[in-house]
């Protein structure tokens, strides 16, 4: 079986960094000429995966703008997601999920379990309740050769308090969840593979003021916060260092903003320039 590291690693290195974020918000929809609805969110959604097919090895659906619509919503993401996945896309559920004991591993058999209505390749977990709380999602999705990204640190200011704060060892939140998770990566990855657990690390973070450094063993780094929140393909070096190659860049609004006429050549134009920016 083909581990979501491996294949991660793969969609990276054939198309470049670039994640097209599935992001329906309701001004985007009215832009689009679609209904503010759960067909309105299916159909850009579809349109969204014909424009990344081929272009980019990830895309990143946001479940929130699904979920809005009720079961009708979540009907609509079910297809977006199949589709991607028929496509060749890996997909990345930015779900965000976290909780104790049964409910989080419920929570993990609805994104990771093959065959599920809602499959997708990873998700993306809250760690706050306790890293040792995702263990269950975390062995799911080693038997199903899925993924876990990990919120870490996040460049949104609100976080800043939470995930700054120092522990009685003198890390950072930030920092000790990244030594939970690696510490559990190291007992379970072969020697030379991307992990298939990794992280959620803003763009717009500073590792230092973070607490952060290098991984180890590598792992994926959803990376959040380029495009219209500020980052640019420029900076993908200069602020994740030597973890640059393992980055996978999200973009959402400042792709889907162009119009639907135009997402497909927009991505390609984004990914040329991330893959400029990492030297390929």
């Amino acid at each position: 079986m083909t581990t979501f590291g491996q294949r991660v690693r793969a969609a990276l290195d054939e198309y470049g960094p670039l994640c097209v974020g599935i992001d329906p918000h309701a001004s985007l929809l009215e832009e689009w000429g679609l209904d503010v609805s759960a067909q309105g969110a299916r159909e850009f959604g579809l349109r969204v995966v014909d424009g990344a097919a081929g272009r980019v090895g990830v895309v990143k659906p946001q479940v929130s703008f699904f979920e809005r619509y009720g079961s009708s919503g979540l009907r609509a993401l079910e297809q977006v997601i199949a589709a991607a996945r028929q496509s060749g896309l890996i997909v990345i559920a930015d779900a965000k999920r976290g909780d104790i004991g049964t409910t989080m591993d419920a929570y993990g058999e609805a994104w990771l379990t093959p065959g599920a209505p809602l499959e997708s390749d990873a998700v993306t977990v809250n760690p706050f309740l306790g890293v040792g709380t995702l263990e269950g999602t975390f062995q799911l999705a080693a038997r199903g050769g899925k993924g876990v990204l990990v919120l870490a640190a996040t460049s949104n200011p609100d976080a800043f308090t939470a995930q700054r704060a120092r522990m009685a060892d003198g890390r950072t939140v930030s920092a000790g969840i990244v030594a939970d998770v690696s510490e559990r990566n190291a007992r379970t990855t072969p020697e030379g593979q991307w992990a298939d657990i990794g992280f959620v690390i803003g763009a717009t973070v500073d590792w230092h003021d973070a607490g952060l450094s290098t991984l180890a063993p590598e792992a994926p780094i959803l990376a959040p916060g380029f495009g219209h929140q500020g980052a640019s393909p420029r900076d993908l070096r200069p602020r994740f260092g030597s973890a640059a190659p393992l980055v996978i860049a999200s973009e959402s609004r400042s792709i889907l903003a162009v119009g639907a006429d135009r997402v497909a050549a927009r991505v390609s134009e984004r990914a040329a320039a991330y893959r400029e920016a990492l030297g390929g």
